[in-house]
């Protein structure tokens, strides 16, 4: 079973992921292996320097992450060709994880942008990490000191929540106590083992 995980702006993903984790899970994060697979010296790297130059390199060779956020999001079509090169890397090495996988264990890719992606479709089950959106402005205000504009303004840049609950088969409401996370995870992970055993 394919399982996607995703949520939007201090939705409590990470915490979803790291209680999938405690139960048995192997949860696989596409953030890390977007890292990853531009590490000096990988051919993603090579291949992002051929692209936007020499200059998003730093002294040492490796990536300045700054210096190509500031390219990629002032134009979309750099930001386009970035995803391009980084996308399939992240795809490859997410694949060759799940393959190594013991046979049983229940792999669930973590994945902020997999509505706006539309990888939705690609996944036999989607798990949704659900706050209203005043949770989500509290949240980075007080745990991260952003301000209400750039905490609005990066929810803005992601999926509604509307489009994100439509993709979800499995829906995880974090508007409650760790605790009450902790259950309605537990229930949700009985029910992919549930259905992977009987597929």
């Amino acid at each position: 079973m394919h399982v996607g995980l995703t949520g939007g702006v201090a939705s409590g993903k990470s915490t979803v992921a790291s209680i999938l984790r405690d139960l048995g899970a192997i949860v696989i994060d596409a953030d890390a292996l977007a890292r990853e697979v531009v590490e000096p010296g990988t051919p993603g790297l090579a291949a992002v320097a051929a692209e936007f130059g020499p200059e998003v390199l730093d002294a040492d060779g490796a990536l300045d992450r700054a210096r190509l956020a500031s390219i990629v999001f002032a134009d979309p079509e750099r930001l386009g060709a970035l995803e391009k090169i980084i996308h399939p890397l992240v795809r490859v090495r997410a694949d060759a994880i799940e393959a190594q996988a013991p046979a049983g264990t229940l792999v669930i890719e973590d994945i902020p942008l997999l509505v706006e992606t539309g990888r939705a479709r690609d996944f036999d089950a989607v798990i949704v990490v659900d706050v209203p959106e005043e949770l989500q402005v509290q949240r980075p205000m007080r745990e991260r000191g952003w301000s209400p504009e750039e905490t609005r303004a990066r929810i803005a840049a992601q999926a509604t929540r509307e489009e994100r609950l439509a993709a979800a088969t499995h829906v995880v409401d974090n508007s409650g106590t760790l605790e009450d996370l902790r259950q309605r995870v537990t229930e949700v992970f009985a029910e992919l083992v549930g259905t992977e055993a009987t597929s």
